[in-house]
């Protein structure tokens, strides 16, 4: 065992529950349950997969204690006797491995759709969510009561079927933390006004989960330790709350942060926050209980995790993310093998953001084989063949790291002399690094499995026919566009790749053309070298939504660098001096323009594909190359290309 990791790799006893270790997956949403609520072969073969890796504690996403608690369709749920033999079959499949199971007990209250429910969401009061703007309706003092025993009824399932331990959420906004707070309580009965009241709900849904379940059982609460909102509750209240869930009958204090609609989203941050960055609030709650507390946000190094545990923010640490970027990670770091982790980006590409804006089961962007266990594990054997990648960005390192695995022999050309296509610039902006550490690791895969990678070498016409391959696959990227203004190719102008990259110096001012990802990080990168910036965007509304959470930030560092983002702008020509652009039927001017970035876009570059075609070679278009896209989408096609 690695020497530095001897706190979170050493075993903690929560009420009678022994773990082997510290480390705690704890629940993420998934999609991957049945339609009817029951556990699906798909949820059980990625909860073992993740079991695998170690951890002394795996805590299921959120389980349905009513049907009215839905949050989303495919919620799993323990309401009834019928869904026991399915949560069964979770504890089975993770205690094989040596891990303790728990079951999330959930109700959503106001976070979530009539359409998922089939009437109106009930909720402390009838204020609509501010995320979801769906009407709601206050609940009664009988049904407040009604959900409570509901909460120790589905408890008492899951304990009969076979699970460790349950887990009340009380966390993030859903219906035990919005009768905490008055951002969503505006109640004058005995559950809300008073801190006594909102909190009362709360205290009887732990006692009569304890009543139920009897005194050995295992019983957790996850609570936000801070909402971080206008009328949220804050930290100090939490630390008055948090003694009383413990004589309520709660074994541990599971301490997150914020709500949905916090700034930032940081309930599950992305890279734009610091590493750990709630752990401080752990250790507030830590220092008012007695109960064991698990520490949470953004932690996907266990280096990191064990400097925690040993200062004491906390005494088990959840990793959240991180199980789906390298389900092995705790396996590797026992052995000391930190250079072979997969670490999480944190970018949400994958996980949150594909469950809640695309509507779909959730995956990891980094990590293809996410959720898809069952598929890989049973996939046959591949006939070996000579195979070129045309490419050494994200789309072709993925591709040459799958295809070498299942068998075949992958030579990756790259005409640049460094690889990492589009990450390369990519990476650049602010708090992006972790972007081009994918690439190192990527790297390392490859040459462990002894995959040439031909840096500084363009794959030609004249290699092919020298060479012949089976097949090639295009991860050639994609090239900026150029529009048709007057003075784009200007001196004072540059693509923003060309900037990133160091081959063009900032300036101050800088005018940045386009508002996308590539313009804001650009704007973003150029604040931090201290360039006022003004962002030109031709749309009415911003490309980069603020509602995500790296849209939110970019947002707020353009605006505390001094910076503008202006809508409805057109540029019509660039001159020495300025830039001349179009706003709501009226022409501007910016002026000085020492310093224009362009930001408008890529198109696909596949000039090798008239070459195959006559060459009759077969070939597959990965990434950017088949269509400029997010890193998502590069990494996942590099993956499962050329497969049967």
């Amino acid at each position: 065992m690695s020497a530095q990791l001897k706190h979170l790799f050493s075993p903690i006893r929560i009420n009678r529950l022994e773990l082997k270790n510290r480390a705690v997956m704890p629940a993420m949403g998934t999609g991957y349950g049945n339609p009817d609520g029951t556990v699906s072969e798909r949820l059980v073969a990625y909860l073992g997969r993740r079991a695998q890796g170690g951890a002394g504690l795996i805590i299921t996403e959120v389980c349905a204690i009513d049907p009215v608690g839905k949050g989303f369709p495919t919620e799993l749920c323990a309401f009834d006797d019928r869904f026991i033999p399915g949560l069964r079959t979770i504890a089975d499949e993770i205690h094989k491995h040596g891990s303790a199971c728990a079951v999330q007990l959930h109700h959503a209250g106001r976070e979530t759709f009539k359409a998922v429910l089939g009437r109106e969401p009930e909720a402390p009061s009838a204020i609509p969510s501010a995320l979801l703007n769906q009407p709601c309706a206050e609940m009664s003092g009988e049904r407040v009561q009604q959900v409570a025993a509901a909460f120790a009824s589905a408890a008492g399932r899951v304990k009969e079927a076979g699970v460790d331990a349950v887990e009340i959420h009380g966390a993030h906004g859903y219906l035990v933390g919005q009768f905490l707070s008055l951002f969503s309580n505006r109640r004058v009965d005995h559950y809300g006004g008073s801190d006594e009241n909102r909190a009362r709900f709360a205290i009887e849904v732990v006692q009569a989960v304890r009543k139920k379940v009897g005194p050995d059982f295992c019983v957790l609460i996850r609570v936000s330790a801070d909402e971080l909102i206008k009328d949220g509750y804050e930290l100090p209240f939490m630390q008055w709350l948090a003694p009383r869930l413990v004589a309520a009958g709660a074994d541990a204090i599971h301490v997150s942060v914020g709500v949905y609609t916090t700034p930032g989203n940081l309930s599950i941050a992305c890279f734009d926050t610091a590493p750990g960055f709630n752990l401080h609030r752990a250790r507030a709650i830590k220092e008012v209980v007695t109960a064991p507390v698990i520490g949470v946000g953004r932690v996907n190094d266990p280096r990191l995790a064990d400097a925690a545990i040993a200062r004491g923010d906390a005494d088990l640490i959840s990793f959240g993310r991180q199980h789906l970027a390298d389900p092995d990670f705790l396996n590797k770091a026992r052995a000391g093998d930190f250079d072979d982790i997969r670490f999480c980006l944190a970018c949400n590409q994958g996980c949150i953001e594909r469950l809640s804006f695309e509507m779909k089961a959730v995956s990891c962007t980094v990590n293809p084989e996410c959720g898809m266990e069952l598929e890989f594990a049973s996939a046959p054997r591949e006939t070996p063949q000579k195979i070129f990648i045309a490419g050494a960005g994200p789309a072709g390192l993925s591709a040459a790291i799958s295809l070498a695995g299942r068998g075949h022999h992958v030579t990756v050309f790259e005409r640049e002399k460094d690889p990492g296509g589009q990450l390369l610039s990519a990476s650049k902006p602010p708090d992006k690094g972790p972007y081009y550490d994918w690439v190192k690791w990527a790297m390392r895969r490859l040459g462990k499995a002894g995959v040439k990678v031909n840096l500084g070498r363009e794959l030609t016409e004249q290699a092919l026919q020298s060479e012949r391959p089976d097949a090639v696959v295009l991860a050639t990227g994609a090239l900026p566009i150029t529009p048709d203004i007057p003075g784009i190719q200007g001196p004072n102008v540059c693509d923003a790749r060309d900037l990133l990259l160091g081959k063009v110096a900032p300036d101050n001012p800088a005018i940045v053309l386009g508002a996308g990802y590539v313009g804001m990080e650009t704007a973003s990168f150029l604040a931090e070298c201290g360039s006022k910036v003004t962002v030109l965007e031709m749309k009415n509304a911003p490309p980069v939504p603020k509602y995500t959470a790296h849209g939110y930030w970019l947002d707020r560092r353009l605006k505390k660098s001094g910076g503008t983002l202006l809508l409805g702008a057109v540029v019509k020509r660039i001159d020495p001096d300025a830039v001349i652009f179009e706003r709501a039927g009226k022409e501007e001017k910016l002026s000085p323009a020492p310093l224009v970035v362009t930001a408008l876009g890529a198109m696909s570059e596949r000039k090798l594909e008239p070459v195959l075609k006559r060459m009759d070679i077969p070939y597959s278009v990965v990434g950017d190359a088949q269509s400029p896209r997010r890193l998502f989408e590069a990494i996942h096609e590099g993956f499962l290309v050329l497969r049967p």
